[in-house]
């Protein structure tokens, strides 16, 4: 008897911490646990209010930045601007992607039962007795595993094998047809050396409206727009920016050697450096994907005019500088920026051009050169109005038809006052600069930064 009433126990313990929940209201909650993680080389912007603007002087009497107080929110970004090795990394993904493709589209189309052509650089064989129901219905029907949308239309390319770049090494003719349509025409070459044609580096992405898709009713292909985008720099920017200038040895090998690879990239356009995010958010999806628990993560993204000055501050409101006050030597007489000093004199301040991306102090939000080096596009659509027209939490005055985006920051060539915290500055959205670089932020999902 007793056995029995401690099953009957048992069961009614179960049955009301269960399934039932004795009929409360207890959400519906994720199986999985979710913790949000700092992206490497990215640090932790609390979010608050601040006063955006200018509190002195307009020197430039523009009357576009009048003080008011803004609130944003929490949010990553990156402690120093995207260098030369990290914006390496996206054009070579897009190069060995690019080559990887045509050589499996190649192999497909060459061979036949009894000829490979290619064999190690096929398309991935998926592997149906590890696919779900679901896999195997979307591969029958639409030939994919979902992602209609991609290039690929879901198929996977091998990347196990390297990929052979030197000449002599080519293993065929059919290796060599491929690699033959990369390089500049014949006529082109030099010393004997043939030349990638980086025009032929395209990435191609697809993002959502989501600002059209709230203020218009339709289907939601119709919200969805393809981007195609160049992403190898400009390199001759140094010699279209100064002319009459012996640029020759930053115009060579500022981007190419790893002497540079520290240093800042420029020479990207804001469409650029909106591509990279959009690559670097695929890059970090796919490796959550591959995962037994995948999760996704917020897109990184080019920061606003209001969080890149709220940033820039590094809590220290009404400050002019990211350091605080409002001279650029310290009470050394050591610079504390890279721009251009003593009426142009470059090099007093220890840097004739860019300098590495992690050089000068950190503010006190530990971001290294938000004043000097190079300027730094964000997301924000120059308008001579945006401050008086602009809501005061996340502020973002984002019009796509105007070409004319926010640089902040100053560079190493710009004088003092474009250093300063709250000067606003823009450039058209397809120039490249010699002194124009970027960074990028992450949201900081939910609001409790000390539980991170």
């Amino acid at each position: 008897m007793k056995k029995i009433s401690l099953y009957i126990l048992l069961a009614l313990l179960a049955y009301s911490c269960g399934s039932n929940d004795q009929g409360e209201l207890v959400g519906r909650r994720s199986q999985s646990e979710w913790h949000s993680k700092q992206p490497l080389g990215m640090v932790l912007i609390p979010g608050g209010s601040f006063t955006m603007g200018k509190e002195d002087e307009d020197v430039a009497g523009s009357l576009t930045t009048p003080t008011r107080t803004v609130t944003v929110r929490p949010y990553y970004m990156d402690e120093t601007e995207i260098t030369n090795a990290e914006y390496k990394e996206f054009v070579f993904w897009v190069r060995d992607s690019l080559v990887r493709t045509k050589l499996a589209i190649l192999s497909e189309l060459m061979s036949d039962e009894t000829n490979i052509i290619l064999p190690d650089y096929q398309f991935s064989t998926p592997d149906t007795s590890r696919m779900t129901p679901y896999q195997k219905y979307m591969l029958n029907n639409y030939g994919s595993l979902g992602d209609v949308n991609s290039p690929l239309q879901g198929r996977s390319l091998n990347w196990e094998e390297d990929l052979i770049w030197d000449t002599s090494e080519f293993p065929d003719e059919y290796y060599s047809e491929v690699m033959d349509t990369m390089y500049l025409p014949i006529e082109n070459s030099l010393d004997g050396k043939r030349i990638l044609d980086t025009k032929k580096l395209k990435f191609k992405y697809s993002w959502l409206d989501r600002e059209l898709a709230a203020k218009t009713n339709g289907s939601r292909k119709d919200f969805i727009k393809s981007e195609i985008v160049e992403v190898y720099p400009d390199t001759t920017v140094w010699v279209k920016d100064f002319n009459y200038s012996y640029n020759d040895p930053m115009h060579q090998d500022y981007f190419h050697h790893q002497a540079y690879d520290d240093y800042p990239v420029v020479g990207v356009t804001w469409s650029q450096a909106k591509a990279f995010c959009n690559w670097r958010t695929k890059k970090k999806n796919d490796f959550l994907q591959s995962k037994k628990n995948p999760s996704s993560v917020p897109y990184f993204r080019l920061a606003t005019e209001a969080e890149w000055e709220y940033a820039a501050r590094g809590g220290l409101n009404f400050a002019t500088y990211p350091w605080g006050g409002p001279y650029t030597t310290s009470d050394r007489g050591c610079f504390l920026a890279n721009f251009k000093p003593s009426r142009g004199d470059y090099a007093v301040d220890g840097a004739l051009y860019t300098m590495e991306a992690k050089s000068y102090n950190a503010n006190d939000y530990g971001l290294y050169n938000m004043a000097g080096n190079v300027s730094e596009w964000t997301n924000t659509a120059y308008s001579e109005a945006s401050y008086y027209i602009g809501s005061t939490m996340n502020p973002n005055v984002e019009i796509n038809k105007n070409h004319r985006k926010i640089i902040r920051g100053g560079s190493w060539k710009d004088v003092s006052y474009f250093l300063q915290v709250s000067t606003r500055d823009y450039e058209y959205s397809d120039s490249a600069r010699s002194y124009i670089g970027f960074r990028t932020v992450q949201d900081f999902l939910g609001t409790n930064i000390n539980g991170n």
